[in-house]
């Protein structure tokens, strides 16, 4: 069969389905030194991972949206209404509490990062009969739900997604113990069926088996099999945003035009991804710079002044981004074709 590659088998491969099994492979042949690690992040490893990770992939979005002028003139209410929603509900949340709003912010963040996979999985097999599509979308979401089931079940985590006690806890051995049987049951099934519809068809969709597998291991070894906050993050972090970063990199920037890209144009040319991913760590940093001398004050600290009686207002407006981000990835990867 011809693979269903979004670009090219080289660059989908590296940057797409490789970065699940290439973190898995440094957790498990230096879990050790991660281990001992974990209680001292350093500011290097916050800067990495989250900022011109987690933070920089949420502003990949802009050069599908906002930084399109043809785009942006056709959803013009959407772009600009969505933020401001966003900052809204924020607003009101956090007027419930600060647990309130990471809460539901962190429900809807798993979410997204849910469906993400699920979506990688479905472009990978847009060739395909959808008769059985069923089954792809079982084993996806079996994939990434026993995960966060195991995690909501079970005794307290060393982790968080974004703050202590955001999920409802409810600890349910036995729960936990039939939920881990349908799960290996779903995955032993999905094993079966691919082997055999491979030998029948004579043909393997490599790109989406490899968006599965990744998917299941980096889930289950970074919620499930590990209680390690660094291990987690990796797993979480770099699986998530660098095929996001890339999917925009490739998908909306190097299959189109320079008429459609317009000033965007610039990164067509040589080392243009350099480009691209210098004006993502810029951004990334810019607003993480703002949480920590505003909110957080963990990694730098270069004021005195107490910003605590503004957070009902600068916390929502910060997030913003982040928000707008989940919420507008449910319309810009939607087609009918």
């Amino acid at each position: 069969m011809v693979q269903p590659w979004i670009h090219k088998a080289k660059t989908d491969g590296v940057f797409i389905l490789a970065p699940s099994f290439i973190v898995l492979a440094i957790v498990l042949l230096f879990q050790n030194w991660l281990t001992e690690i974990e209680e001292s992040y350093s500011f290097y490893t916050w800067l990495f991972l989250i900022v011109f990770i987690d933070v920089a992939h949420v502003y990949s979005t802009l050069f599908k949206t906002y930084f399109v002028a043809s785009e942006f003139q056709r959803r013009k209410q959407l772009y600009i209404g969505l933020p401001i929603f966003c900052f809204l509900i924020g607003f009101i949340l956090f007027l419930f509490g600060s647990q309130v709003f990471w809460s539901v912010l962190a429900y809807v963040a798993v979410f997204h990062f849910i469906r993400q996979q699920y979506g990688f999985m479905r472009l990978y097999s847009r060739n395909e009969d959808k008769t059985y599509a069923w089954i792809d979308n079982l084993i996806i979401y079996s994939a990434t739900v026993y995960p966060m089931l195991y995690w909501f079940l079970s005794p307290k985590r060393k982790f968080n997604w974004f703050v202590e006690n955001e999920f409802l806890k409810y600890e349910n051995a036995t729960l936990l113990e039939v939920f881990k049987w349908i799960y290996f049951a779903i995955v032993v099934f999905y094993l079966v069926r691919t082997v055999y519809n491979s030998i029948k068809s004579n043909s393997f969709n490599i790109p989406k088996n490899a968006i599965i597998v990744g998917t299941m291991l980096s889930w289950y070894f970074g919620i499930v099999y590990f209680n390690n906050d660094l291990v987690f993050t990796l797993l979480n972090v770099v699986s998530h945003g660098i095929p996001y970063m890339s999917l925009i990199y490739l998908n909306e920037i190097e299959k189109k035009t320079k008429e459609d890209l317009g000033f965007l144009s610039i990164l067509k040319q040589y080392k243009g991804v350099f480009i691209f991913v210098i004006i993502l760590m810029i951004i990334a940093f810019s607003e993480e710079f703002l949480w920590e001398i505003l909110v957080w004050n963990e990694q730098i600290s270069i004021t005195n002044f107490d910003f605590s009686n503004w957070q009902f207002i600068l916390v929502p407006l910060l997030t913003v981004p982040q928000f707008t981000h989940y919420l507008l990835d449910g319309f810009i990867w939607k087609s009918k074709k």
